[in-house]
């Protein structure tokens, strides 16, 4: 299983309909949001890593070892777990979620209320997604931003990488290896430029 499986295959389909049906919008806009959500979580994680969170994102991945992913219809047919989703938002984004929202949501023309939801029912699912690639991989705290940066850069195809496109150098777009308002916004204006 690759990353392209959660944002093209399969589950991808699952995910981008329950959101759409959850939430009582139309498959292209869920498509879009989803889209973006993902690939956004994941390069905001690899940050983290980067910058001396590796050991906070494998205790996460500790709880999160991919059992989402084997039964997924169940989970998005329980409308996910917003409280789970809710809490790994927060320390991934911490005081961004509103701004992300905003502007992933401008995108794909949803409220941020509404993205924030997309986002709560994607996140466990991409740490779903990344405890099963740790496990696999027998990965441990000092190999979490491999594993993040392998997936985001594209820069190990074997597992799967996709390359994002520039997600990683827009995430801190001042330069002071933090995620933060302004990163944000620059991060989301060059994604949906290309």
């Amino acid at each position: 299983m690759d990353l392209s499986t959660l944002l093209q295959g399969e589950m991808g389909q699952k995910i981008v309909g329950a959101a759409a049906q959850q939430l009582g919008i139309n498959e292209s806009q869920a498509q879009t949001a989803v889209g973006a959500a993902i690939p956004f979580l994941l390069s905001a994680l690899n940050k983290n890593a980067q910058s001396g969170g590796a050991n906070g994102i494998e205790n996460a991945l500790n709880q999160h070892d991919g059992s989402v992913l084997d039964n997924l219809s169940g989970f998005l047919g329980q409308g996910g777990n917003m409280q789970d989703g809710l809490g790994i938002l927060g320390h991934v984004l911490g005081g961004n979620q509103q701004t992300v929202a905003n502007n992933i949501g401008k995108q794909s023309g949803l409220d941020s209320g509404q993205m924030i939801k997309i986002l709560a029912l994607v996140a466990p699912i991409v740490m779903g997604f990344l405890g099963k690639q740790k496990q696999a991989q027998g990965v441990k705290s000092d190999g979490i931003a491999g594993l993040l940066g392998g997936l985001v850069g594209g820069t190990n195809q074997a597992s799967g990488g996709i390359n994002l496109g520039g997600f990683e150098k827009l995430l801190d777009q001042d330069g002071d290896g933090k995620l933060d308002a302004g990163d944000v916004m620059g991060l989301l204006g060059g994604f949906f430029k290309k």
